[in-house]
């Protein structure tokens, strides 16, 4: 979906057509006052204050329509400049913008304002020549907003709104806001009964539900596999970590911001881990090793606890507790290279499991200038910088770099995915950190028999379990694939009469395979028992009625066909086992 924000043409015509917006709404609702109206990213919207008026859907189409008769008469858009004393005189009526030229600082501050027709607002532009540029707009719903965002203040209304250049791209837009809609994992998530969220508990504190929870455990289970098999050694650490335990890895001056509060107890601070690699170095320390034990490879799925903004808060996808599907590498420096190319490797390996497709790799660099941010040692950044560069040359990986984006500690590489729907975010990262292994005063005794500093890569393959658990739900519409799926068969007896015992015997059957069996005995008719089973998005639906009975065979629907297939027992669990096997997507 197109970024608005980052399209210049586009980002003038949604600014523009905030102002047109706002023109109509002042024609049909006298005395509404306007706070502010931003491009977005999804488009535009503006806040308003219509007293005791609420907008509903149906407002919308008139508002829509007064746009539109506005848009035909087609008034230019006039830029003009007044001074701060002219405009708090020109907008005394109106307490939200006597709000913003009162932030301006200077007396003698030249304000700029745009007037289409008999409608004037406060802008800095640019904007369209003329009304007329905009034909191809659509409302798309309304909200609440608190002026300024804070809570104490009035409540505004929020109506938010897209404008495109011809009428097939805005066409082309909303079908991809539907798609949209039907993949979005909260509302699937809901439906899915996968996992909840109460604000009695916790904004940005998701619950999973029992079914959500199997899809949670598989995926545990299977990075923690492909882990074991390499080397790694799962681990597991307090969720919880004195202050001066990130006092002394940095994490307290670099990222306090982001952490919760910390608690006062018995004369010691202690604050809920936003990350885990100081736990990881704890245990690295709690005995000294030999150049012959390295690499070690410690692994966890870790709890962490991250004061996200509310606005930023989106499901399980961007949550203030989520699980990460960490692990810290201590290495010599000549391990550097195998050790990252190894977990570059298995990222690639596990996207090659998952049909991951779109996504582009991020070398994520310090800024030098930055002082403040950046552990101060440019050699280390250089040596440790050119490391990275050096193994994604190697293996043939096409990468772009970004300055400012590492960690305070050390150059990464960031992968990043671009969704079905949304803009991308990072889910696999690797970093390379010469830096906290000194701050932990982290050793091992080389072959020579002196005591060196260890190296730590710190990496996530599937990010945070959370994040990755919304992708998958978002890229296969909730239709996970059976290894996946917290019912992988679903049995229904044609008549509870006749064939539910049948039907008891094979759920047990299957449940002694360790297939995720479900029975939908009600006294309803099949078709409708179909049908919900379809909507419950399950791998396979048994249909049992006299003929199988009879047969002892089963009848079943896969997930996406309408057609019936009849097999035996046997070829029915092998192929379940052969597709569970593979991760057939």
């Amino acid at each position: 979906m197109i970024n608005i924000k980052e399209n210049e043409r586009l980002s003038i015509l949604n600014h523009s057509c905030a102002h047109l917006m706002a023109h109509a709404i002042s024609n049909l609702y006298p005395g509404a006052k306007f706070w502010v109206g931003p491009v977005i990213e999804e488009g535009f919207y503006y806040d308003v204050d219509l007293g005791d008026t609420v907008i509903n859907d149906e407002d919308l189409e008139k508002i829509e329509k007064e746009m539109k008769k506005i848009s035909k008469d087609g008034k230019r858009m006039v830029r003009h400049e007044i001074s701060k004393k002219e405009a708090l005189e020109q907008f005394k009526n109106d307490p939200y913008k006597i709000d913003l030229i009162n932030r301006m600082d200077e007396e003698n501050t030249i304000i700029s304002c745009y007037t289409e027709g008999d409608f004037t607002d406060l802008c800095r532009g640019p904007h369209v020549e003329s009304v007329k540029e905009l034909k191809h707009f659509k409302l798309l719903k309304t909200s609440g907003a608190y002026f300024k965002g804070d809570s104490k203040n009035k409540m505004l209304q929020r109506i938010y709104g897209v404008c495109f250049e011809t009428l097939e791209d805005l066409e082309n837009h909303l079908k991809e806001l539907e798609e949209a809609k039907m993949r979005d994992h909260r509302k699937l998530g809901k439906e899915l009964d996968l996992f909840m969220s109460d604000d009695l508990v916790g904004r940005g504190l998701p619950m999973f539900l029992p079914k959500g929870y199997i899809v949670w455990q598989e995926l545990e289970n299977y990075i923690k596999e492909k882990e074991r098999k390499l080397g790694y050694l799962h681990v597991m650490t307090p969720c919880v970590g004195n202050v001066e335990l990130y006092k002394t890895s940095g994490h307290w001056e670099h990222y306090k911001e982001n952490m919760f509060p910390a608690m006062e107890l018995d004369g010691e601070s202690f604050v809920l881990r936003p990350m885990n690699c100081p736990h990881h170095m704890m245990i690295y320390a709690n005995k000294l090793h030999s150049y012959k034990d390295l690499p070690i490879r410690i692994g966890e799925i870790a709890h962490d606890f991250r004061y996200e903004a509310s606005g930023a808060i989106k499901g399980i996808e961007r949550g203030r507790h989520f699980c990460q599907n960490d692990a810290h590498l201590f290495v010599t420096p000549e391990q550097i290279k195998s050790e990252f190319e190894s977990v570059v490797n298995l990222i690639f390996d596990v996207y090659k499991d998952f049909n991951i497709t779109n996504y582009r790799c991020v070398l994520s660099l310090r800024d030098p200038q930055d002082k403040e941010k950046y552990h101060p040692d440019d050699e280390m950044w250089n040596k440790a910088e050119d490391e990275l560069r050096e193994v994604l040359n190697s293996l043939g990986i096409e990468y772009t770099e970004e300055i400012g984006e590492a960690a305070f500690y050390g150059p990464k590489l960031d992968v990043n995915v671009k969704p079905a729907v949304g803009n991308e975010y990072t889910l696999s990262t690797c970093q390379l950190d010469f830096c906290l292994p000194e701050k932990f005063d982290l050793k091992y005794v080389d072959k020579d028999g002196v005591k060196k500093t260890p190296v730590v890569l710190h990496r996530a393959i599937l990010g945070s379990l959370d994040r990755f658990m919304a992708y998958i739900i978002e890229e296969t519409k909730g239709a996970f694939p059976l290894w996946l799926s917290p019912v992988q068969v679903n049995i229904l007896p044609v008549n509870n009469q006749y064939h539910l015992e049948y039907a008891k015997e094979i759920k047990e059957w299957l449940d002694n395979q360790d297939i995720r069996t479900s029975l939908d005995d009600r006294e309803e008719k099949v078709g409708y028992r179909i049908r919900e089973s379809v909507m419950k998005k399950n791998p396979y639906t048994l249909i049992l009625g006299q003929k199988e009975v009879d047969n002892k065979n089963i009848s079943y629907r896969k997930y996406g066909s309408e057609d019936t297939i009849t097999l035996s027992k046997d070829e029915f669990i092998n192929l379940l086992k052969d597709e569970i096997k593979n991760k057939s997507m």
